[in-house]
C-alpha cells in the first residue's frame, strides 16, 4: 500500500469516528427538549436533516474506504469526488471556526478535547481530499 492510498485510508476512519462524535450530539445539546419546542413539522425537518447529514457522512466514509486506490490515481470521477469532499469538510470548518460558539457546552475536558480534535479532524480532510482533488500530476 501507498502512502498516499494510506491517507485516504485515514480520512475514510475520520468520517467514521466523526459520526461517533456525532451520536453524542443530541443527548448533549437536549436536543429532545429544545426540539419539543418547535412545531412537528419543523422538529421533523431538524431530524431528518440530520439523518441526511450523517448519511452523507457515512458515505463519504465508504467511498473512501473502498475506493481508496481510484482515489489516489487522479481520473476526472476521483478528483471531483475529492473536491467535493473538501469542500464539505472545508465549509464545516469555517463553520466550526466562525459560525457556531459551542462554549458553553465544552464543560469538561473530554468535550473540549473532542470539539478542537473534530476540528483538526476537518483540517485534516480539507487538507487530504483538497490534495487529491487539485494536486497536478496524479495520473
Amino acid at each position: 500500500m501507498k502512502t498516499t492510498e494510506l491517507l485516504i485510508l485515514i480520512g475514510s476512519l475520520l468520517h467514521f469516528l466523526t459520526l461517533v462524535a456525532a451520536l453524542m450530539v443530541p443527548g448533549k445539546l437536549n436536543w429532545k427538549g429544545e426540539l419539543a419546542k418547535l412545531a412537528p413539522f419543523l422538529r421533523r425537518m431538524f431530524w431528518v436533516y440530520g439523518a441526511f447529514i450523517f448519511l452523507c457522512i457515512a458515505s463519504l466514509g465508504v467511498i473512501s474506504a473502498v475506493n481508496y486506490s481510484e482515489l489516489t490515481a487522479g481520473g476526472t470521477l476521483a478528483r471531483s469526488f475529492c473536491a467535493f469532499t473538501a469542500v464539505f469538510w472545508g465549509l464545516r470548518l469555517l463553520t466550526q471556526l466562525f459560525v457556531f460558539d459551542a462554549s458553553e457546552y465544552l464543560t469538561s475536558w473530554f468535550y473540549k478535547a473532542g470539539y478542537h480534535g473534530l476540528t483538526l479532524v476537518f483540517i485534516y480532510q480539507v487538507a487530504v481530499y483538497g490534495y487529491f482533488a487539485f494536486a497536478p500530476g496524479l495520473n
